[in-house]
């Protein structure tokens, strides 16, 4: 890439070195053939001309090519920089900002730094370069004219510079115009369905004619700026040019300047004036890539939330016990906690449900898991090992997710199955299609597997896109699962249809199931209930028990004293609800009377309170900490 800016700087002097001997020659003629009228003398330097114009053709084609290339190269190198450092940040930096706003930087305004670093740099070099060999030729013709004339140039500099900083601010304004307007259309078209269904389509299009008057605005700021600036410059070069004509003329009415060199001596001045001409210009562009720069800039200053230790080890594939001990965590610029001192394990094979209302923090789990952030305090081991001692990559290799939102691509099925195993063969993926239940509604697309399925999946139903998305977690095969609230958005007919795929998805993996309704909670699972408590404490572990046969966990706290209300069922008066999962309890597991499995002696109590889970044949319930609640025994 360097070389190729380097090799158009060459190449554009070269050029630019041609143009100078062209004109020198164009002298030659005008005062020994033109004024002589001496036709034999015209043929050796008219030739000499033309070899020179088609050196200068070659040169400057090879220059041009040769910096576009290069210039694109790094465009190419610089947007694939700003989008794997985006890769390294946590959603949250993304889910936080407009989206169309982070596509204008990544497309218009990496543009506008390849201009001020790339091409840019090649052009300041090469127009410098053509600024010394014309003066010099014109200071070789007459010094004194020359002199005149340099005289004459910081004119065009001082205009520059007084348009320079206006340009930037106006350029600023319209790059930011430009992210608000690509973010409503974005956000417009993604939502399409519902503006239709809620007859928003002409507030819709207000926003848009809001957003892109203001584009407006700032682009005319520009256009202004720019139509103030070009007939200034030419004003000032036309009067240089009739003072240094003026002066010529006396000098060869004096006898003291041939005609030939008047005109050369013009020449020079016709290719050195727009050539200074350009330096002003590239000094606008110059305040305009900057202000593209600095939102760039911005996007590669924030920092990763965590970063692998430098004596981190990549970790194989785990047995999958996963274990909180006094968590606590707050996200960044937020003042209260979102989790405090939260402690719990799930053994391999084992389903743990993590349950309570919106905000308790049980997503937040998946994240401290995962690594998008470190816990403020307390550990997240994965078998016994602290996760930040392991690398980000063989972490995340161990863990599979299924979002909340059902994430798909804009490509085939295949594409997205395969998405969780790259490089599985076809075989592979349909054995995983069969499994959850993909391969028989895919064998009716058109055209089965290659067949698109649309921006985010939309061609598909909810049903279908939740199956291809549990059949890219079975191709994937870790040994820890993350369910987030995977039953959202599916009607009791789609949830019962997906319930088998699931089932076999969870054997013999740690599962951790976050979901709201407890009936799709498999019968013996363990359950978490986080609860939102004040401010002082944010979010603390309410209870853990063991889900009953009705899908309801224990409700006594230790010491015999009533515990606060369970979990509802999800199962409202005469509705149905889907039967509940089935399966046996966890290797090792000892079950209580009422069919809970309970195992000994595991730690399930942050802050020290000493509670653990009763030993077998007890009961599976323990309060982790907090406050006494009225009625229980502490």
């Amino acid at each position: 890439m360097r070389r190729l800016f380097v090799a158009g700087v060459l190449f554009a002097i070269l050029a630019a070195l041609c143009e100078v001997a062209a004109i020198r020659l164009f002298g030659h003629i005008t005062d020994e053939v033109l004024t002589t009228r001496n036709l034999t003398a015209f043929w050796g330097p008219a030739f000499i001309w033309l070899g020179l114009a088609a050196i200068a053709g070659v040169t400057s084609f090879a220059g041009a090519y040769a910096t576009a290339l290069g210039g694109e190269r790094f465009l190419l190198a610089l947007r694939d920089r700003v989008y794997a450092h985006l890769q390294t940040l946590t959603p949250d930096f993304s889910e936080k900002r407009r989206l169309g706003d982070l596509m204008a930087r990544m497309t218009d305004d990496v543009e506008a730094i390849e201009e001020l670093v790339g091409s840019g740099l090649v052009k300041v070099i090469t127009t410098l370069a053509s600024v010394v060999f014309f003066a010099g030729a014109a200071f070789f013709i007459r010094w004194d004219l020359a002199l005149l004339t340099m005289a004459l140039i910081p004119l065009f500099l001082v205009v520059s510079k007084a348009f320079a900083g206006r340009f930037r601010t106006a350029a600023a304004r319209e790059r930011a115009s430009n992210g608000a307007m690509n973010s409503v259309l974005e956000e417009g078209l993604s939502n399409q369905p519902l503006v239709q269904a809620y007859n928003r389509q002409g507030a819709e299009s207000r926003r848009l004619h809001r957003e892109g008057w203001g584009w407006l605005r700032a682009n005319m700021s520009q256009a202004w700026l720019s139509g103030l600036y070009n007939p200034a410059v030419q004003v000032i070069e036309t009067v240089c040019l009739i003072v240094i004509l003026g002066f010529g003329a006396w000098e060869i009415a004096a006898g003291r300047l041939t005609l030939g060199g008047l005109l050369s001596f013009a020449a020079y001045l016709a290719l050195l004036y727009p050539a200074v001409q350009g330096l002003g210009e590239l000094a606008l562009t110059v305040s305009e890539a900057a202000a593209g720069s600095d939102r760039v800039i911005e996007v590669l200053r924030a920092r990763p939330a965590v970063a692998d230790a430098e004596d981190a080890v990549a970790v194989g594939r785990s047995a999958g016990r996963i274990a909180f001990e006094g968590v606590g965590f707050t996200y960044p610029g937020r003042g209260r906690p979102a989790l405090r001192d939260v402690s719990f394990t799930v053994e391999p094979g084992e389903v743990v449900v993590v349950t309570g209302p919106s905000g308790a923090g049980k997503s937040t789990l998946t994240k401290l898991l995962l690594r998008f952030y470190d816990p403020d305090s307390g550990r997240v081991l994965l078998d016994g090992a602290d996760v930040r001692g392991l690398t980000q990559k063989s972490l995340r290799e161990n863990v599979t997710v299924l979002h909340q939102e059902t994430l798909l691509f804009s490509g085939s099925v295949r594409d997205n199955i395969a998405y969780g195993r790259p490089g599985a063969s076809l075989d592979e993926v349909i054995r995983a299609a069969e499994a959850a239940g993909v391969h028989d509604f895919v064998k009716m697309l058109p055209q089965g597997y290659d067949t698109p399925v649309g921006q985010r999946g939309r061609l598909l139903s909810g049903g279908q896109r939740q199956r291809i998305a549990i059949a890219r977690a079975i191709l994937r095969d870790t040994p820890v699962l993350v369910l987030d609230e995977p039953m959202t958005g599916l009607d009791v007919a789609t949830a019962g249809h997906v319930m088998q795929p699931m089932r076999r998805l969870m054997a013999g993996r740690a599962t951790l199931l976050i979901t709201h309704d407890l009936r799709y909670a498999p019968k013996g699972a363990r359950v978490l209930e986080l609860e939102p408590v004040p401010r002082e404490e944010r979010i603390r572990l309410r209870r853990v028990g063991a889900h009953s046969r009705a899908g309801r966990p224990g409700t006594s706290a230790p010491g015999g004293g009533s515990g606060a209300r369970p979990p509802e069922s999800g199962s409202g008066a005469g509705g149905s609800s889907p039967e509940p999962w089935t399966g046996a309890p966890p290797p090792g597991s000892a079950v209580s009377p009422a069919g809970s499995p309970a195992r000994a002696g595991t730690e399930v109590s942050p802050a020290g309170t000493g509670s653990e889970v009763a030993s077998a044949g007890g009961r599976s319930d323990a309060w982790s900490y907090g406050r006494s609640r009225p009625g229980a025994s502490p």
